[in-house]
């Protein structure tokens, strides 16, 4: 993955997780609050040197995850998740992909790391709009 910033969710965003994973252990959470959840564990995966790699290899509920990313209208992420789907067959190690495919992934990378420079901006605005 390109090196890019970390994301740094702003205080209100972690306060709303914090409470959220509290909650979750009393109740079952809406879509919305889930969608929130599955966002916020996912980003360091992404942000990840193996980034789309380890995403697809990661063992995680991949489709809940796209979904939820589309419930907030990041397709920015969506589109560069799904271009990378090839990923979820291919061997655990990285560095068994061809030179291809290996330029392939990371051209898909660099969308990806753009996309994220949003997510904060759109998980502001979802949290104003459904779950305020």
């Amino acid at each position: 993955m390109l090196s890019q910033e970390t994301i740094e969710w702003p205080e209100e965003i972690e306060i709303l997780i914090d409470q959220l994973e509290s909650d979750s252990a009393d109740r079952k959470l809406t879509r919305g609050e889930r969608a929130l959840m599955d966002i916020y564990e996912t980003v360091p995966i992404l942000q990840s040197d193996d980034c789309l790699h380890e995403f697809w290899q990661s063992g995680l509920s991949t489709q809940r995850i796209i979904n939820s990313f589309e419930l907030i209208d990041a397709t920015s992420l969506v589109d560069p998740i799904n271009a990378s789907r090839w990923c979820e067959t291919r061997t655990e190690d990285r560095n068994d992909y061809t030179d291809t495919e290996s330029n392939h992934l990371a051209g898909i990378e660099e969308e990806l790391a753009a996309g994220l420079e949003e997510l904060v901006d759109l998980v502001l605005e979802f949290i104003e709009n459904e779950l305020s």
